[in-house]
Formats: C-alpha cells, sequence, structure tokens
C-alpha cells in the first residue's frame, strides 16, 4: 500500500493549514483547508485554485474553528468538491460562526484587490449541508483507512487527526493545547503513532510560568484604574476572549480587581460564548463541577455585551477606566480598530497583546516597536503602554510540544513540523533530531515525501 503525504498549507507558515494524505490510487483525505492570514487576501494563495484534484477528495477532516483551518472551505466546495466533512459538534457550530464572519472581510478584500469573491454564501450554505460531526474516540472508515478525532486541548471542541491505514499511524495534532487552559482537558497521551505532524507555532519560545500568567491580567487591570485610561485587549472571538472573561470573572468574584466596566465589544465573541454556553461536556472536569454550581461562567455584574453598532459607540460615552475586549485578535480588522484609532495615542491607555501575531499584521507591527501605524488611512502615533501577555495563548511552546513528540520516541519514524514561522519550525525540528535521534523535518510549501 502506497501512502503519500503532501503538504498544502501551513509548511514553514503558521496560517493557511491544509494538508493531505493520499492512500493508493484510490482513496484522498485532506485535513484542515484554512485561510493564509497576515497579509492581503490577494497577496496570498487565499485567491488561487488548490493545487490538487478537488473532485478526487473523499473527505475532509478539521481539526479546530479558527479561520487558518477553516478559511477555505467554502472555496473547496466552489471548486467541486461534494464529500463529507467531519469534525466535533462544537466545532462545526463555532466555523460556521467563523466562516459566515470571514464573508464579509473576504468580500472587501476581494473588492480592494479588483477580483472576484473566492466564495459566496451559497458556498457556505452547501458546506453545512454537507459537514457531519463526530464523538472524540468514535473511528470512522474511510476507504481502507480509519480515522479517530483526539483531544487537542486547543480550544473548545478542537481535535488531533488519527489516521491508520496498512498498520501505520499518521496523527496530525492541529493545534496542541498549551499547559495554561482553565476550560479544557489537556490533550490525550499516545505512545504508538508512526508519523507525527506537528503545530510549531512556539517551536522555539517558552511561554511565561503559570502563576505569572496569572498575575499579567490583574496587573494589567490594577494599573488601569490608577491610570484611569482604557485597557484594550484585542482577542480572537474563539476561546481567548472565554479565557480572558473567566480570569476577569474570578478576579472580580475574589476581589483582586477595582471595580471598572468591562465591553466585549464582538459580534462573533458574543455569539460565540453562547456555544461555549451550549458545550459545557467538552470542559475540564474541575470546570464542570464549576459549571453545574455556577451555570453562567461567562457573565458578571460590570460585564457588557455590545452586539450592535449603537452600542459599540457609545463605549466611547463611557469614563474611564474602562476595559475593551475586541476583534479582530491579530488587530487585522473588527471593531479592535476604531478602539485603537481612538486610545492608543492616550498615554493614560495600555494595549494587552494576549496572542499570537501573523508577520504583516498590525499586531505585528505594534509588537515589533512601531511608533505609529495606519489606521483606515489616518496616522495614528502609538503612546499606549504595550503588554505582553503570551502566557494567554492556546498553543504549546517549544517545552510543552517537545514532551509531547518524546513520549511516543520509541515507534516514531518521522516528524513533520508544520504551522510555525520558517524559524521556529526549523528549530524545533532540529531540537528533536539532536535530543531523540529521530528523523525530523520542517516541510515547505508544496512539499510530497512517500509514508514508507
Amino acid at each position: 500500500m502506497k501512502i503519500k503525504l503532501s503538504f498544502h498549507g501551513g509548511a514553514q507558515s503558521v496560517t493557511g493549514a491544509c494538508y493531505l494524505v493520499e492512500i493508493n490510487d484510490d482513496t484522498q483525505i485532506v485535513v484542515d483547508c484554512g485561510l493564509e492570514q497576515g497579509g492581503r487576501f490577494c497577496e496570498s494563495k487565499n485567491s488561487k485554485p488548490f493545487d490538487f484534484d478537488v473532485a478526487k477528495v473523499s473527505a475532509l477532516f478539521i481539526t479546530h474553528a479558527h479561520l487558518d483551518h477553516v478559511g477555505r472551505i467554502p472555496k473547496l466546495i466552489k471548486e467541486g468538491y461534494r464529500g463529507p466533512i467531519y469534525s466535533t459538534p462544537p466545532t462545526k457550530d463555532l466555523g460556521e460562526l467563523i466562516i459566515r464572519d470571514g464573508l464579509g472581510i473576504m468580500q472587501h478584500e476581494a473588492e480592494y484587490c479588483h477580483e472576484e469573491p473566492a466564495y459566496e454564501i451559497n458556498h457556505i450554505d452547501q458546506a453545512m449541508r454537507q459537514w457531519q460531526t463526530l464523538l472524540y474516540h468514535t473511528p470512522i472508515e474511510i476507504g481502507p483507512a480509519k480515522i479517530t478525532l483526539l483531544r487537542a486541548g486547543h480550544i473548545l471542541g478542537s481535535s488531533m487527526v488519527l489516521i491508520e491505514a496498512e498498520g501505520k499511524k499518521i496523527l496530525f495534532t492541529g493545534d496542541l493545547g498549551s499547559d495554561h487552559s482553565k476550560l479544557l482537558p489537556p490533550a490525550d497521551k499516545l505512545w504508538d503513532i508512526d508519523y507525527l505532524i506537528i503545530e510549531s507555532v512556539y517551536g522555539n519560545k517558552v511561554h511565561p510560568d503559570l502563576a505569572e500568567h496569572n498575575l499579567v491580567l490583574e496587573r494589567a487591570m490594577e494599573d488601569n484604574a490608577a491610570a484611569r485610561g482604557t485597557l484594550m485587549i484585542p482577542a480572537f472571538a474563539t476561546e481567548r476572549t472565554q479565557d480572558i472573561i473567566y480570569e476577569m470573572n474570578t478576579n472580580v468574584v475574589e476581589h483582586r480587581v477595582p471595580d471598572m466596566p468591562v465591553f466585549v465589544d464582538s459580534p462573533l465573541a458574543i455569539k460565540v460564548t453562547e456555544v461555549f454556553e451550549k458545550y459545557y461536556d467538552y470542559y475540564s472536569d474541575e470546570i464542570k463541577v464549576l459549571h453545574k454550581q455556577h451555570p453562567h461562567l461567562f457573565t458578571f455584574k460590570a460585564l457588557h455585551f455590545t452586539p450592535s453598532v449603537e452600542e459599540s459607540k457609545a463605549i466611547n460615552d463611557v469614563p474611564q477606566p474602562k476595559v475593551i475586549i475586541a476583534g479582530s485578535g491579530m488587530m487585522t480588522g473588527g471593531r479592535i480598530l476604531h478602539h485603537l484609532k481612538r486610545y492608543l495615542p492616550d498615554p493614560h491607555s495600555s494595549l494587552m497583546i494576549a496572542g499570537y501575531q501573523a508577520a504583516g499584521s498590525l499586531g505585528r507591527k505594534i509588537l515589533d516597536g512601531a511608533q505609529e501605524i495606519k489606521i483606515y488611512g489616518e496616522t495614528v502615533p502609538v503612546r499606549a503602554r504595550i503588554i505582553l501577555a503570551f502566557g494567554y495563548s492556546a498553543h504549546a511552546d517549544k517545552n510543552r510540544l517537545f514532551e509531547f513528540v518524546s513520549g511516543m520516541k520509541g515507534s516514531l519514524k518521522w516528524v513533520f513540523a508544520v504551522q510555525g514561522e520558517p524559524e521556529a519550525s526549523l528549530a524545533f525540528a532540529q531540537n528533536v533530531k539532536d535530543r531523540l535521534g529521530i528523523r525530523a523535518d520542517a516541510p515547505r510549501m508544496g512539499d510530497s515525501v512517500e509514508l514508507v
């Protein structure tokens, strides 16, 4: 039996995950179909045709509902894919929200680039008709292969994809969770994998320890109250926003932070939070117990959700100090831009960066120390205090990634470090080779290998 693995996205790149496994000549399995993020839509592969025959794909498996893993699904449908799409139930619900929310941004980008939109709303509708759900640890057969979804610990409903064929075990981690998540159980442990395709966003970095991480938000809120400013937190709608709300709730209940209004100014994050309330069975055991005692984990007295444009604009009239949580997490769009334009010039205000910032994104420019930036064509000086809070990352750091790999060292034949910038993926692959003596590579876009 011939098994071929090809990298059509997420190779020496953090975003755009898309991998193809071909088994013999009659079974083709795609894992993830994500959007490339960071630059303009038309400057990336997002607007280009897939470089594999879409009509021959047997099944598509989705690891989790972040745009860089689901964003090109409607494009796959437009190009003719009519097979099943599989994920956990939360990933399906969250994926639909994420994809529909991204349609407007994609259409705006296409207009800017003078190109046809990559897909339309009818392609999203069709994708949802083809989307089926699987529970963790429940195998399904696709041709000669058996596929199982396993816990990844990254975001609600996130999965690793295990493909078994002809005695070989191939594991895609998707995005692997860190040890800092309070809401989710950790990733499943495995030990007898032959081929591992593992993310490496932080393949060359170590996160702050848990004690230090827990103090970052508390101190940021205390300092913001003392300065009587606005604390801006650009946050991904899925998981990051809910993690921050939950931690704020804990701080408020335990009287560890001063009173101030907190606004979740993201229609998408508000809808995502409703999905989180629906799937409490996917929480960690500790949170399940807490949820039974306090069913509303994502609400507290000072928290205000602002779904409408009018409510969002009204935040400007609320006296400081205040906190604003808004998307997008990389500051490439969304309501956070309006708040940045208003409060970045204010030295009394703060910007807390709590997640990965892709190369080319506005967030990355600020992270790299830009003294001024462009928002809606206007130059905005950066005078607000910048707070780094990478402990919130839902990605494993290099130590956690290495620990995950070393647990399988007795069986592993080949490790592929993906979904990282080149220096991170290459460093992690070299680390695996040097310390474990296992063949490890950081593949490039378009690479294909035979798994023998």
